[in-house]
């Protein structure tokens, strides 16, 4: 693996702990829920998916198979963030950082898929 894979897989994974963590009670994230109108519950279960995500994700530098389960998790969580987005037309600003980690996630897929066959 190279050595940009790797630091591309670390900062990914760095930001997605972040992200999960942050999933468990900070306020942003409590207030963002309400505004999306999802449960709480529906809160924790995400940044316990987005965790679980980065911990793969990170693993993958020696496993790849684990990054490529890892960006397939979040891809869809991407997907999901990005539509939540969407459906409740909020501006591009809201959108830039799903659809960044969304294209770090694919680019991890990409440097790792050849684990799917």
């Amino acid at each position: 693996m190279s050595v940009i894979a790797i630091v591309l897989q670390v900062i990914l994974a760095l930001g997605f702990f972040m992200f999960g963590l942050m999933k468990f009670g900070a306020k942003q994230m409590v207030d963002e829920f309400t505004r999306y109108g999802y449960p709480q519950w529906f809160r924790v279960i995400t940044g316990l998916l987005e965790v679980l995500a980065s911990v793969s994700i990170f693993y993958g530098i020696w496993h790849e198979e684990w990054a490529v389960r890892g960006s397939l998790l979040m891809i869809v969580i991407m997907i999901g963030a990005l539509l939540t987005h969407i459906k409740l037309k909020d501006s591009f600003k809201s959108l830039f950082m799903p659809l960044l980690l969304l294209a770090l996630a694919v680019v991890v897929l990409l440097i790792n898929g050849s684990h799917l066959v």
